[in-house]
């Protein structure tokens, strides 16, 4: 399959596109409390939750990706939930803070920029393959056969791909590895913000970028599976620590108790099992959720992402600061 050998952007300026397609499309959620930090201080709920992601890489897309999470949202809550399209994890968080979301797909690093930024977010859980399995994955740092790289430290003075400045396995633990192999981002590579993982390898892959970086599977399986990418078209010559998993998260201006509604469901309905069991999928096979999870969630703790938290000290990265 494939071979291994082991800027500057500001928040408001990447949010704007996504908070002026989200504007209008949800109300701030009733219950809240501007007196009291934006947090909920009634049982009221509204009567429709909007629910954010970035635009889907897997082959199936966005909305048949969450069908699945959607329907058992709305049968559990009695409310409807409309999926939103967002352009970045930034968008997302802005739109979390403006109360236009009130659940939302996040990377490992966008959601301690929102939570340490003050966006008030709620973790519900983090997508596994199994119900006892430690949710997490890894960046890889991959190069064009042809550019003669041979390590992360042969980077240096090249075109690097990288994914969004507030992806975690795309931006944040990448610039990590640079500043480890003694690379200065902003004097000793030339950058380029993809914009999705899918276009960070194709782009190392067709030589408009020397190398780059994207998360593991996306380089080994679902470029492969797609066709996208074959043997030999890019070499893998760095990996990152494990990442913790993607944390799925509710608005906490959202009333208390459908919180607390929302992290049951989340921990405890939305799995495969459940979910036949619930009648939402005929078996585990049919049963489609993102990131192709063969089980489906699993409960996290913010303590899990603090080893972003100290990524984001070691990098200084603008990045981490909403």
């Amino acid at each position: 399959m494939i071979s291994t050998r082991s800027t500057r952007v500001t928040f408001a300026a990447i949010a704007a596109a996504g908070l002026i397609a989200l504007a209008g499309c949800s109300a701030a959620p009733a219950g809240a409390d501007a007196d009291n930090g934006g947090a909920a201080t009634t049982s009221e709920w509204p009567e429709k939750l909007t629910f954010a992601q970035i635009p889907s890489e897997s082959a199936t897309g966005i909305a048949e990706d969450n069908a699945a999470i959607l329907e058992l949202l709305e049968k559990e809550l009695g409310v409807e939930v409309e999926l939103q399209e967002v352009t970045s994890y930034a968008a997302v968080i802005e739109a979390l803070r403006a109360g236009q979301v009130q659940i939302a797909g996040m990377g490992p690093f966008s959601y301690v920029v929102a939570q340490d930024g003050g966006a008030g977010v709620l973790p519900l859980g983090a997508l596994a393959d199994a119900a006892d399995e430690e949710a997490g994955y890894q960046s890889y740092g991959i190069v064009n056969p042809d550019s003669g790289i041979t390590d992360i430290a042969g980077f240096k003075g090249k075109k690097v791909c990288f994914v969004d400045p507030t992806s975690t396995s795309g931006y944040l633990f990448p610039s990590a590895g640079l500043l480890d192999a003694g690379i200065d981002l902003e004097k000793d590579i030339t950058p380029v913000m993809a914009g999705g993982h899918d276009a960070s390898a194709l782009s190392v892959a067709d030589g408009t970028c020397d190398a780059g970086f994207a998360y593991d599977t996306m380089v080994t399986e679902q470029l492969v599976a797609s066709g996208q990418l074959s043997e030999g078209d890019v070499e893998i010559v760095w990996e990152s620590e494990v990442i913790p998993g993607s944390p799925y998260v509710a608005s906490t201006q959202l009333p208390e108790d459908l919180q607390e509604e929302l992290v049951r469901i989340f921990q405890e309905l939305l799995n495969k099992p459940a979910l036949i069991e619930a009648g939402i999928c005929t078996s585990e096979d049919d049963c489609i959720l993102p990131e192709e999870s063969e089980y489906g969630f699993i409960p996290v703790d913010d303590s899990l992402y603090d080893g972003i938290r100290e990524v984001c000290d070691i990098t200084k990265s603008e990045s981490c600061v909403s």
